[in-house]
């Protein structure tokens, strides 16, 4: 167990809790490297983080939680550990629909679904059909997703309804893209944390991070526990949120 120098739930500011946080879980590959173990060990190891950050986002009152469990990119990494993550996605959804429905948690998902093995899709539908009257927080997976195929499904939308008469071109706002992207039902990320000590957004939400907080920590993700997840609150909370005006015009 890891030691924490001070109580960082306490420190929270209930009435600025971010309505939606989004993290890139990363490490895990390396985390395991560093026991000797195979990467997969860390993928597994990492599901106890998933289900400490939702209930404490639960438990908090996000309206959403985004985490990046599987780009597109990802496919490039060696089949086995494909095969394996799929597989402990499959397994890990299943097992979670208990923790889900305690915490009144809503599973959602994003990315490009139809390309993933039948069977996790399958147990991903299964999953939301189950959940999908909770009303707390919703859990966002990004699976098979890249910022890159939001933006570009989003303007072949976009595109349809200009080439159908729909929309003219000088009606193409960002209210309309936005409201074809996959997330247009979910409030834009307040706060991004990425494990592991990388400094990129990796095409995670490229629009949706436009103004975005961004908390990198050197935390791998198997280690990253409730307690990481209330330090990167405060540390959001600690900034001053400008969106491109002044100090002074905020105090206004």
């Amino acid at each position: 167990r890891q030691y924490y120098s001070m109580d960082w739930k306490s420190q929270i500011d209930k009435d600025r809790i971010p309505q939606h946080i989004a993290i890139i879980m990363d490490g895990n590959g390396r985390w395991a490297k560093e026991k000797g173990k195979p990467r997969v060990f860390g993928h597994s190891s990492g599901v106890t983080s998933v289900r400490q950050c939702s209930e404490a986002g639960a438990e908090l009152g996000l309206q959403c939680m985004t985490l990046y469990a599987f780009s597109t990119e990802n496919w490039n990494r060696p089949k086995l550990e494909v095969n394996a993550l799929m597989t402990l996605l499959v397994n890990t959804i299943r097992a979670e629909v208990k923790t889900m429905m305690d915490n009144n948690i809503k599973l959602w998902a994003i990315g490009e679904i139809d390309r993933l093995p039948s069977k996790a899709q399958s147990q991903l539908r299964e999953a939301i059909q189950t959940t999908r009257d909770n009303t707390g927080m919703t859990l966002n997976l990004a699976l098979n997703y890249s910022g890159k195929w939001d933006l570009t499904q989003a303007a072949r939308k976009v595109a349809a309804r200009v080439a159908k008469g729909e929309l003219s071109a000088e009606e193409v706002t960002e209210e309309v893209i936005g409201k074809e992207l996959s997330t247009y039902l979910l409030p834009d990320p307040e706060l991004m944390i990425r494990t592991s000590g990388e400094l990129r957004i990796s095409n995670f939400l490229l629009w949706q991070l436009a103004y975005s907080e961004l908390y990198f920590t050197d935390t791998f993700w198997p280690d990253f526990r409730k307690e990481d997840l209330y330090k990167a609150i405060v540390n959001y909370q600690n900034r001053e949120r400008r969106f491109g005006k002044t100090s002074e015009q905020l105090v206004q």
